[in-house]
């Protein structure tokens, strides 16, 4: 099993998914990739300041969406099968940035925050301490980082390119703060050799990410290891993280986000339990969580969580 880096460069970046996008490197199933990417607008560095730098070889009509890095393509990976993307390690960069208002967006729109400018709060961020601080009104806010990547994901087997902004069944924006280090995600494949992509860290979100963005910033690490599970076939995204199984469910509508995300619980409780979809129901509504992913890239998310612990199981 390998261990590769891929730096954030002219060469391994692009803002959207294609099938049609050279691959920037090729490995096997166990191989594991260490990745730097910029922030999702393309921010390229942290000066001393703690400003960032914007990249300067962006080209507007192609990079429209989030900076990615990649694509990797898997020997083997085949459409059908199922990519485990295992995230191992999570490093931010120094700073980061979050902004709110003006921007004509639907909660803008619904809180009356279009009148007002847009604000941009820089982070400071201790990638030692795992802190980060922002001043408002020369009083300094300070938060526990918890960093994760907001998209992870592969293009759509079909012609043309897509944006980075919607998640979609093979992954994209998914913003889920639960896949942290320690976690795996696992993506239906929709195009041979995966062409996966990684990119848009965060260095701490709420679940909703309210205003449109989490903490923004670049990794300087996103070390993550692929696996190709041939026998595995799945339709929408689902994750396993140190605390708990997650289904996932993605739509213009939260309803129907909601009853994807169930849908995919009710499948993991059947596989792991051997019970009936009703029954499966039933079970968990004393133990399944829904909560909203996120409410702002117009395709929404719920997701649908499990704790490893909730159900012990004996005979009778």
């Amino acid at each position: 099993m390998e261990i590769y880096k891929l730096r954030a460069e002219r060469s391994t970046l692009h803002g959207s998914f294609s099938k049609e996008i050279e691959p920037a490197l090729t490995i096997n199933s166990g191989d594991s990739v260490q990745f730097q990417t910029l922030d999702g607008g393309w921010g390229y560095y942290c000066q001393t300041n703690g400003k960032r730098m914007k990249f300067p070889e962006r080209n507007r009509e192609t990079d429209k969406g989030h900076a990615l890095c990649g694509p990797i393509y898997i020997h083997g990976a085949k459409p059908g099968m199922t990519l485990e993307v295992q995230i191992n390690n999570l490093v931010p960069g120094a700073c980061g940035f979050t902004s709110a208002g003006q921007w004509p967006n639907w909660q803008n729109q619904k809180l009356n925050l279009m009148q007002y400018n847009e604000i941009t709060l820089d982070w400071k961020l201790d990638v030692q301490e795992m802190i980060g601080q922002t001043t408002i009104r020369d009083r300094i806010f300070s938060v526990d980082l918890k960093p994760f990547m907001g998209v992870m994901g592969m293009p759509p087997d079909e012609p043309g390119t897509h944006s980075t902004f919607p998640p979609r069944f093979c992954g994209g924006n998914i913003d889920c703060k639960e896949l942290t280090r320690g976690s795996s995600l696992f993506l239906p494949i929709p195009v041979e050799g995966a062409l996966f992509s990684v990119g848009d860290g965060h260095a701490l979100q709420g679940d909703g990410e309210v205003s449109c963005q989490a903490i923004e910033c670049p990794m300087e690490l996103a070390d993550l290891t692929f696996y190709i599970h041939d026998q595995m076939s799945i339709t929408m995204p689902r994750a396993r993280t140190p605390l708990e199984w997650i289904t996932f469910g993605f739509h213009e509508d939260l309803n129907e986000a909601a009853v994807q995300a169930l849908d995919g619980m009710l499948d993991l409780l059947r596989e792991q339990y051997g019970i009936h979809r009703v029954e499966a129901m039933a079970l968990g509504s004393a133990v399944i969580d829904l909560r909203i992913t996120q409410i702002v890239n117009g395709i929404k998310g719920v997701h649908a969580c499990i704790s490893h612990e909730a159900l012990r199981v004996s005979g009778v």
